[in-house]
């Protein structure tokens, strides 16, 4: 499912442009994953579930000028958007998915049609990570590049390229591992979505009735391409992918013999 290298440039670059900016800030909506309280404090909502990442900066010392630079510019961010707007995250929670596993809705329910189902889980990504384990270790190491900022409909977050195409099979090799695996298959896990690795710096809040969507557009492409302009920018280095669950967006966590693959 998965596209070639250059289509996947050519996609995520492409919205990373202004034009793509202003189009994207036309839709974006309040994230359900907080919600705001009657004092005003906005507070994760449960969204539990597993995916494969690499670890999140509080675990990854060797990439932390990469996410020192994401960190200045969130706060960047966060300093030029409207109060309580944005939802920014915890920076030691940055991170690059490689793989979606499940979550939310369909989570709850597999653990209550099956009470071993997390522990079936761990077990089949343990068996695909040492299976492939010696084909993710040809070439090294695997860098990836932030592009820029990109708006979601629910986030603003960066996107990111590999740094040449032996980066970007080495993480496809994994995905197609992962969802091709008759077992995850069996457990009603799939692929629901192509590559767009990024790392997420925040969820929309509450979307005044008022604002100001083509200011809003021309801020952050500014705030883009300054940071773009002043940063010398450093890649993210993927060593290793891991298994991790989360209850809510703000913290991803594991146990020490729970299955990591080293790139």
């Amino acid at each position: 499912m998965d596209e070639t290298l250059q289509v996947y440039i050519n996609r995520v670059a492409r919205m990373t442009l202004p034009e793509a900016r202003k189009s994207q800030v036309q839709h974006i909506q309040s994230s359900p994953k907080f919600r705001q309280q009657i004092n005003g404090q906005i507070d994760p909502m449960p969204f539990p579930g597993y995916t494969v990442i690499t670890p999140p900066w509080v675990d990854e010392l060797e990439s932390g000028v990469f996410y020192e630079q994401l960190q200045q510019l969130q706060q960047q961010i966060e300093r030029q958007l409207p109060a309580g707007l944005l939802v920014p995250l915890p920076p030691e929670s940055f991170h690059m998915t490689v793989a979606d596993l499940i979550w939310d809705s369909a989570f709850q329910h597999a653990i209550d049609e099956n009470p071993e189902f997390e522990s079936q889980l761990r077990d089949r990504i343990a068996a695909i990570f040492q299976e492939y384990q010696p084909l993710l270790q040809t070439i090294k190491p695997v860098y990836w590049q932030a592009l820029g900022l990109t708006v979601m409909t629910r986030a603003l977050g960066v996107f990111l390229a590999p740094k040449n195409e032996s980066a970007y099979e080495q993480v496809l090799l994994l995905r197609r591992a992962i969802y091709q695996d008759l077992g995850l298959i069996a457990l009603g896990i799939e692929q629901q979505y192509y590559l767009t690795a990024h790392v997420t710096l925040g969820y929309f809040a509450t979307l005044p009735d008022d604002l100001d969507r083509e200011q809003l557009s021309d801020t952050l492409s500014q705030l883009n391409d300054h940071w773009l302009d002043t940063t010398t920018l450093q890649p993210l280095w993927v060593q290793r992918a891991e298994l991790r669950k989360f209850d809510d967006m703000t913290r991803y966590y594991r146990k020490g013999e729970w299955p990591v693959v080293q790139f």
